[in-house]
């Protein structure tokens, strides 16, 4: 362990826990942006037999949101670290929120597009926003599991969305589900303008609790990190190729599981006749995202866990990221099983394996850069998963219209964790801090 580190050690946990106040607001901002994502996958078989979208039209829609997220991505992280986390997020949210209201007006596949647009630039700042409130809320040795809690809010947003989106869609149609779903986010930009400040300025936090989260010392003055020197670094590539190759899987199954579902199981969003709720896809959704929350949880807690034992970051943060990528190889056969119990159990292990894998990748950026730098390579970072998530619409969508399989999909699926650590540890294989001016 270094001499910081060491020293650390030496310091009494803190009697106030208001920093993991913190992390459940930016807990519950990442739960409402992703119902606001999520709701069209869900009600996609109801929204497309009304529209009359074919499987490219919806790719189209996807792959507008995946466009205007990377761009966003690319802008935003700079913006955040120049702007401060307070103001960046209350905006985002004010602005996504209005997006998810829009989709309510929506009458064609352009005016969805319009709509998608909008909600994937305001959206993108949630994670580096997040990321970032975190490295400034948290010491290091705490970092994964603040990042592994923030990130289980996907899961919860995902395992929400069926119930919250069904329930209003089957008593006041599809329309309404878009519109409430949008104001919610309004209660919560609330929040979090009344409890979020910076650790120094907030009147709640004791110095105790400060001198605990200041623990790692100050970071280095200067300005925030530009592109040109980011994209020079080994340690912003680990990020941008994780992302790359495995925000493609998520972004697979969150636009299109209800419909893998429906066609590889026979799954139906409403019952019919005697099928039974449990024939139905939303309580294949909830166990699919609990068990999301599980491994998004049990990542961040494995790797701090690990370090706060003596291991060394480096070899805690891979050694979690090399178990969930075992822990999603076996999604390469989903397509082909025979029930779907074990469908639903398969993804939902796949699931849990990017939550792990994705809350320990987050948590390396605050490992490898300072405070003012983390918006920035986390945007990056998002950008290049937002292409590798275009590249997975568009091939989902000509996939399932020209052979009407998922297979080559899932296979795509269930390698992409392992492809991503391989380049992850080559690309740092010591984890040394990057160098800043």
């Amino acid at each position: 362990m270094s001499t910081a580190a060491t020293a650390a050690a030496g310091l009494a946990k803190p009697l106030g826990k208001y920093r993991w106040g913190i992390c459940a607001l930016l807990f519950f901002v990442i739960t409402i942006n992703y119902i606001d994502r999520q709701i069209i996958g869900v009600l996609k078989p109801v929204i497309e037999d009304e529209m009359g979208w074919s499987e490219v039209d919806y790719g189209n829609i996807v792959t507008a949101f995946q466009a205007s997220y990377g761009i966003g991505l690319l802008v935003v992280g700079r913006w955040l670290d120049r702007v401060g986390t307070r103001k960046g997020i209350a905006i985002a949210i004010a602005l996504w929120s209005l997006a998810a209201c829009f989709h309510a007006a929506a009458r064609s596949v352009l005016a969805f597009i319009l709509a998608r647009v909008a909600l994937g630039v305001a959206e993108s700042a949630a994670y580096p926003g997040a990321v970032k409130s975190i490295a400034e809320w948290f010491p290091k040795r705490e970092r994964a599991l603040g990042v592994g809690i923030l990130n289980a809010g996907a899961n919860v947003g995902v395992l929400l969305t069926p119930i919250i989106a069904i329930g209003i869609a089957g008593l006041y149609g599809w329309r309404a589900a878009f519109l409430v779903t949008g104001l919610i986010g309004f209660v919560v930009l609330w929040a979090w303008l009344r409890f979020f400040r910076q650790p120094p300025d907030h009147p709640a936090l004791t110095d105790e609790e400060r001198t605990w989260i200041e623990q790692d010392g100050e970071d280095p003055t200067g300005e925030p990190l530009g592109w040109k020197d980011a994209i020079r670094q080994r340690q912003a590539w680990f990020f941008i190729c994780g992302k790359f190759f495995t925000d493609p899987v998520w972004y697979l199954f969150l636009f299109w599981l209800p419909d893998f579902l429906s066609k590889t199981q026979g799954m139906e969003l409403f019952p019919k006749g005697d099928s039974g709720i449990l024939a139905t896809i939303g309580p294949a959704l909830i166990g699919v995202y609990l068990l999301a929350d599980v491994g998004s949880i049990a990542g961040g807690w494995m790797s701090s866990h690990l370090v706060g034992r003596g291991w060394s970051v480096n070899r805690a943060r891979k050694t979690t990221l090399f178990v969930a990528a075992l822990f999603a190889l076996p999604m390469v056969t989903v397509a082909s099983v025979p029930e779907p119990w074990m469908a639903v159990l398969l993804i939902g292990l796949g699931t849990a394996a990017h939550q792990a894998f994705s809350s320990n990748i987050f948590t390396m950026i605050a490992d490898l850069y300072p405070r003012r730098a983390v918006a920035t390579i986390a945007g990056m970072g998002g950008a290049a998963g937002a292409v590798g998530g275009i590249l997975i619409a568009q091939a989902t969508g000509w996939t399932l219209e020209l052979t009407g399989s998922y297979v080559p999909i899932v296979i795509y699926a269930g390698l992409g964790y392992m492809i991503a650590f391989i380049a992850i540890h080559l690309l740092v294989p010591r984890m040394r801090p990057a160098e800043l001016r």
